[in-house]
């Protein structure tokens, strides 16, 4: 069993969310998932834990949702920011540890929803945007041999190349401060055609910024960056003349 414990100094709360049902005849943890959810049990229904309580069977009914995992719980109060801070039914996760104990479960399913999973039991969460943040930059090499390694707010490393790609999707409107679009690099795959992605923070775009090199993507005019061998286009670059394209403009090894 995966158990979670000492969700946040702050609120003092234990998870076990490995096992978010209690065992029959156990009544749940003050502060279990399972105790949780039960408080949220509607009129006339008794939580999870007072049916433990009571020796009552808690395991999963004839028509209970089974996740990949096992069991699913459905929705847990867990939210992440689009800059990257975890909630629990709205305070913010400040151990880091706990952080990154959480997202190693995290997962995407086919339709693309976001789920934190265990062998024993899983349970969907809300994500504002990418799960992840990319907060740091590191290069080596230049031109086509150049690689770019981004570290996430989980303290993942990626390297950008055929696996983890970078994304731009040019025709998304700007940023909210009106920068542009935002580069997204994939950090794992998820069960279905949708990734697990990081949000390229904005100061590590500023970064991406300054090694650009203009280059074509499936013929129209950009600015990009190389990285294992893959030319990552991370805008439009609407004014050029010819022979301002350099060497590496013919988008034979563009991502998009």
């Amino acid at each position: 069993m995966f158990g979670l414990t000492h969700l946040t100094d702050d609120f003092e709360t234990r998870v076990t969310f490995g096992g978010m049902r209690p065992a029959a005849g156990r009544p749940a943890a003050a502060g279990s998932v399972a105790g949780l959810h039960g408080h949220d049990a509607g009129p006339g229904m008794p939580s999870q834990g007072a049916r433990a309580a009571t020796g009552a069977s808690t395991g999963p009914s004839m028509g209970a949702s089974m996740g990949p995992g096992g069991p699913s719980c459905g929705a847990l109060p867990f939210l992440i920011r689009r800059d990257g801070t975890w909630l629990y039914r709205g305070s913010p996760i400040t151990r880091k540890p706990m952080v990154c104990l959480f997202a190693s479960t995290l997962r995407r399913d086919l339709t693309g929803a976001f789920r934190l999973q265990t062998p024993v039991e899983s349970g969907t969460i809300e994500v504002e945007d990418a799960p992840f943040v990319a907060v740091s930059l590191e290069w080596c090499g230049c031109g086509r041999n150049q690689v770019l390694s981004f570290r996430t707010n989980v303290d993942q490393v990626v390297c950008a190349g055929p696996d983890h790609p970078i994304r731009v999707d040019w025709d998304r409107p700007c940023d909210e401060d009106g920068a542009g679009a935002v580069p997204y690099v994939q950090v794992r795959p998820g069960d279905g055609p949708l990734p697990i992605e990081a949000r390229v923070s904005r100061a590590v775009y500023y970064e991406l910024a300054a090694l650009a090199v203009p280059g074509h993507c499936h013929g129209a005019p950009c600015l990009g960056v190389w990285s294992g061998g893959v030319f990552f286009p991370l805008g439009r670059l609407p004014c050029c003349r010819e022979g301002d394209m350099g060497d590496d403009d013919d988008g034979d090894g563009c991502a998009q």
